[in-house]
Parts: C-alpha cells; sequence; structure tokens
C-alpha cells in the first residue's frame, strides 16, 4: 500500500488507508488502552534492540540539586547520546536516543527513587530517531 507523504517526509499514516483497508482491521484483537498507548507515543516505536527518541518531562525539585548531572552521568553510563536541560516552568526536559532497550533503562531510572532532588511525576513520550546529538549535554 502506497500513499502521499507527510509534510515531514514520512508516510502519512491515515492518509494510505482507504475503505477496504478500514474494512479489513480487526479492531476487536487489540484493546482501547492499545490504541490509545499508541496515538498518545506512549509505547516505543519499533522492535527491542531498534533506536528509538525518548523525550521525557520530570517534575517535582529537580532545579539546581544536580539532577541535569545525574541525568547525564546515567544516560552516559548507559550508553545513550541526548540532552538535559531546565525549563522555565521548573521541570526538567531530557531527551535521549539509542536502543530502545537502553531508554528504557533510563526512563526507569527516572522513574525510580534515588534521583537527586525530589521527583513528583515524569511524563514521556516515544518517537523515531531524528540525530542531531552528540554524546550527552546539560543544557
Amino acid at each position: 500500500m502506497t500513499g502521499p507523504v507527510g509534510p515531514d517526509g514520512t508516510d502519512d499514516f491515515l492518509a494510505n488507508f482507504d475503505e477496504q483497508d478500514f474494512a479489513d482491521l480487526d479492531f476487536d484483537a487489540i484493546s482501547d488502552a492499545q490504541v490509545d498507548q499508541v496515538l498518545s507515543g506512549s509505547q516505543p516505536p519499533g522492535e527491542d534492540g531498534e533506536a528509538a527518541r525518548l523525550t521525557v518531562w520530570v517534575r517535582g525539585r529537580v532545579q539546581g540539586v544536580g539532577f541535569r548531572w545525574w541525568v547525564r552521568r546515567n544516560a552516559l553510563e548507559i550508553g545513550l547520546i541526548g540532552m538535559a536541560e531546565n525549563l522555565v516552568d521548573g521541570r526538567v526536559k531530557v531527551v535521549a536516543e539509542g536502543d530502545r532497550d537502553q531508554l528504557t533503562e533510563l526512563l526507569g531510572r527516572l522513574e525510580a527513587p534515588g534521583a537527586p532532588g525530589h521527583v513528583a511525576q515524569v511524563t514521556h513520550r516515544w518517537d523515531q530517531v531524528r540525530g542531531g546529538f552528540t554524546g550527552f549535554v546539560e543544557r
């Protein structure tokens, strides 16, 4: 099945479907939660071992406590590239790229106890690799 290309150069998923394609889908085979997870970007793209991008927003007392340094140290230890930066609203944004399994490890560390300061909430989004990183930096 081929179709138009979206503005970012990738296939426009919905534009590639016609009426017959939708009729052929077995919606009973997947749960509403799985559909929501895929549409929201909370499910990692691709298979285990494939490259991906993970964007994480961390809320709590995470600025001025060495949190970005801690994230950088953990990301480099795991073998990821990317950045951690303070946001004006008090959160820290982390963008990392690498193997999906390694990214899942970083996400687990961000959600687990032991980070500097106090992590109140972790929100994340999975995406395709975009590149543009060399090493892992604090901004």
